[in-house]
């Protein structure tokens, strides 16, 4: 049993067994329908319980579609129906009676406390489908994507990061770490990334660079990366946040910059960070980006149960 967290705290070897199984499973389903298991079923007879404090569209889809292709099945309960610490049940209780009727656990939350202490009562491994600091998942399947696209392995690509200093950013600079490749950040002074996200980076005798000038962060940029400026949980002043960002808009203009061969890449939603003709046109790979959730999914769930092949 393992659990998957936070991308920092797992091996890079480890990181790339999932890939490799992702690309394995990915090309074994050609012929496959959306919800036809795959053939070795690895994962049959489990039950997976999911649980989202947060909105979720891709993350909630693709982990549906990939628990069933996997031979499992699975059970999605709101946190306003559980008793989480209320009514005499303690977080610790919580977690011993998940980990009995189930055999996965998958997190959405609003609290990185609250993983950490379910995956220390739990029995079941945890994976996190979202977290204030850190949206593992989807950045080690946009590493699935970008390698795919381009054909060769991350490290020998230059990535660019445009926006907020966010979760989904916290978990690229991970991934940068893990697998080696250039990673720059474009974004406003006061939007760095926090001190314990670089202090980490140091440790790990790695840098990331970061400029206040988009233009010089997305030059010779082979990915650029974005997602919401403002989010639908952000509690700030959302003014004045689109304010400082406005010169951060990646447009057509900003993608000259980047190399000719470039590719756009964005979680999602979408909001005003990018431009329409960016967003729709030919160097946008967002609805490859978002598919491919679903196969590193998959094998992020069998590393978890110990079966990655």
């Amino acid at each position: 049993m393992r659990n998957f967290i936070n991308l920092k705290d797992i091996p890079a070897k480890d990181l790339r067994k999932i890939l490799n199984d992702a690309k394995k499973r990915k090309n074994n389903r050609k012929a496959f329908s959306t919800l036809d298991t795959d053939k070795d079923q690895p994962l049959k007879g489990k039950l997976i319980i999911q649980m989202y404090e947060k909105q979720s569209s891709r993350t909630r889809l693709s982990f549906y579609i990939a628990i069933n292709q996997l031979g499992a099945n699975s059970i999605t309960v709101k946190a306003s129906e559980l008793h989480l610490g209320k009514g005499g049940e303690s977080l610790a209780d919580t977690a011993k009676i998940l980990s009995t009727y189930g055999d996965g656990f998958l997190l959405r939350t609003d609290s990185d406390k609250k993983i950490e202490d379910f995956s220390k009562h739990l029995k079941i491994p945890i994976v996190n489908l979202l977290s204030p600091n850190s949206h593992p998942c989807q950045v080690l399947s946009d590493v699935f994507t970008v390698e795919e696209i381009k054909k060769k392995s991350i490290s020998k690509l230059n990535i660019c990061w445009i926006g907020d200093c966010n979760n989904v950013l916290n978990s690229l600079i991970a991934a940068s770490v893990k697998f080696k490749f250039n990673l720059n950040i474009g974004c406003p002074k006061n939007y760095i990334p926090p001190k314990f996200v670089m202090d980490w980076v140091k440790k790990n005798k790695r840098k990331i660079n970061i400029f206040n000038n988009p233009q010089k962060a997305a030059k010779d940029a082979d990915v650029i990366f974005s997602d919401k400026v403002f989010s639908l949980n952000d509690k700030g002043d959302k003014a004045k946040k689109i304010k400082d960002f406005k010169n951060y808009r990646i447009n057509s203009k900003l993608m000259k910059v980047t190399r000719p061969n470039s590719i756009f890449l964005h979680c999602l939603p979408r909001g005003n960070e990018v431009s329409e003709d960016v967003f729709l046109g030919k160097k946008s790979k967002v609805w490859q980006q978002a598919l491919n959730r679903v196969h590193v999914q998959k094998s992020i769930l069998l590393y978890s149960f110990g079966k990655l092949r």
